[in-house]
């Protein structure tokens, strides 16, 4: 079996990020889905693990530099899962422990260091919860935990492999 190389994989690893970025844009511009805070910060663990993809493809590194392009890679894809697990746990929260709806995420980057922003975030709110769209049974927040899942499998063959 062929595997494809470190290179090409950073490049698929972009691309998927794309295509994850284009459905989330499809979604909020045209099926009228406004993300909630949880779901931005999904969409930032997941540029920010595409950029850096991005970036190790055009670097093109040696071993060692591959493997630090893919534990950045790691953070990122990381940071998505919990994002992730978080929002499909608020989900599945029965309705009298869903945390009542606050202001939208715009006033508290406004009003709020970024550190206690992130904080309400990731406590998570009436809206997080709200299931608005769902595909083969599945959430978005619950197919998104599942990309994030590959994703960073993929990442963690990336930091391990040996060619």
């Amino acid at each position: 079996m062929i595997l494809p190389s470190p290179r090409l994989t950073n490049f698929g690893l972009f691309v998927l990020m794309l295509v994850g970025m284009g459905v989330a844009l499809y979604l909020q511009h045209y099926a009228h889905l406004e993300p909630c805070p949880l779901c931005v910060f999904q969409r930032v663990s997941l540029m920010s693990m595409g950029i850096v993809a991005l970036i190790a493809f055009i670097h093109n590194p040696a071993a060692l530099g591959r493997r630090i392009y893919a534990g950045l890679s790691l953070v990122g894809a990381l940071a998505g899962v919990g994002v992730a697990g978080r929002h499909v746990w608020l989900q599945h929260l029965p309705a009298d422990e869903v945390p009542s709806c606050g202001p939208g995420l715009d006033y508290w980057m406004d009003t709020f260091p970024f550190q206690e922003v992130v904080q309400k975030v990731l406590r998570g709110s009436g809206e997080c919860a709200k299931v608005d769209w769902m595909m083969f049974g599945l959430s978005l927040p619950e197919w998104t935990l599942m990309m994030f899942v590959g994703l960073t499998s993929v990442v963690v063959w990336q930091l391990v492999r040996k060619a």
